[in-house]
């Protein structure tokens, strides 16, 4: 009671106040392919303290019902689905009890109302295939994609404010308990903002976002150079062997016959002409019988 009166105003009784604990977030990798390393929970565990709990992330202040007043970071001796020891942040709230959140206390109590979601925001994203910040750049890897057996997700690193945390119907984290929040629009990434303009949506981006498909977008286009650079190669390699293997047709109709041909098909044109070239031009001796005799003592010593 000392801690939760140091919250309010006026001094509360043990019989004024409903007290409840839920489990905020933990480092499972959770629905959005994302998770919370330790030491970030570690972090949270002293920012959520005093925090408000309100109703699906709402910030109107007449849908605030409780407040954390106790936050602690527990292992139990379980694993995550990584094989690292398995750690969860569990807080202690408060509310009132009163007339107007008497159903919600029943509601709590039966367990209805149970999932939660966090709100809070992170410095880093950093992918943990290649370990880039994905807020600063993105990289060529795939959420819930596996490279050379090794999972990919994001890791949520370096917590800078907790904002609150919510009642809500769909968490992120399967856990019971409180989680962070699934799919929330101001967090949205590269890939689904490219994904709502693939479907003609309306998008309104941020100046992050903005930012964020830049970058992308820049990516792609050196990308896209390096990839025409090698087509050309592979184009003009062609073009050099057609001579050789078909003279009668021009350089500049071979050229025109590549340009309509996919990158495999050139590699596969070039390792077709390779083998016909190879086969039409076998390699000669390097000696050859003589043409006519020489006799002992005509620089008989000289010849091969």
């Amino acid at each position: 009671m000392e801690k939760i009166n140091s919250y309010a105003l006026s001094e509360l009784k043990s019989e004024d106040v409903f007290v409840f604990s839920v489990v905020l977030c933990d480092n499972e990798i959770d629905r959005d392919g994302e998770r919370f390393t330790v030491e970030s929970l570690k972090t949270l565990e002293k920012l959520f303290v005093g925090k408000t709990a309100i109703m699906n992330h709402s910030m109107k202040a007449e849908d605030q019902s409780a407040r954390t007043f106790k936050t602690e970071l527990i292992s139990d001796g379980r694993k995550n689905s990584l094989g690292e020891d398995y750690y969860y942040l569990k807080a202690w709230a408060y509310m009132v009890r009163t007339e107007k959140n008497a159903d919600l206390i029943k509601e709590i109590e039966a367990g209805i109302k149970k999932e939660t979601s966090v709100s809070c925001s992170v410095s880093e994203v950093r992918c943990s295939v290649c370990g880039a910040n994905r807020r600063k750049r993105r990289c060529a890897h795939v959420k819930g994609e596996e490279y050379d057996s090794k999972i990919c997700f994001d890791e949520l690193i370096n917590p800078t404010d907790a904002y609150e945390w919510s009642f809500v119907a769909v968490p992120a984290q399967k856990n019971a308990g409180v989680t962070k929040g699934f799919s929330k629009k101001e967090e949205r990434n590269t890939q689904d903002i490219l994904k709502s303009i693939e479907k003609s949506e309306e998008v309104t981006l941020s100046k992050e976002e903005c930012a964020e498909l830049y970058n992308a977008v820049k990516q792609l286009r050196e990308k896209a150079k390096d990839g025409e650079e090698y087509r050309n190669s592979l184009v003009k390699s062609a073009i050099a062997l057609s001579a050789v293997v078909f003279p009668e047709i021009g350089a500049e109709s071979f050229g025109e016959i590549c340009k309509s041909l996919s990158v495999e098909n050139l590699k596969m044109l070039n390792s077709a002409l390779e083998k016909k070239k190879t086969a039409s031009l076998p390699c000669g001796c390097q000696t050859l019988e003589p043409t006519e005799k020489y006799s002992d003592e005509a620089n008989s010593s000289f010849v091969i």
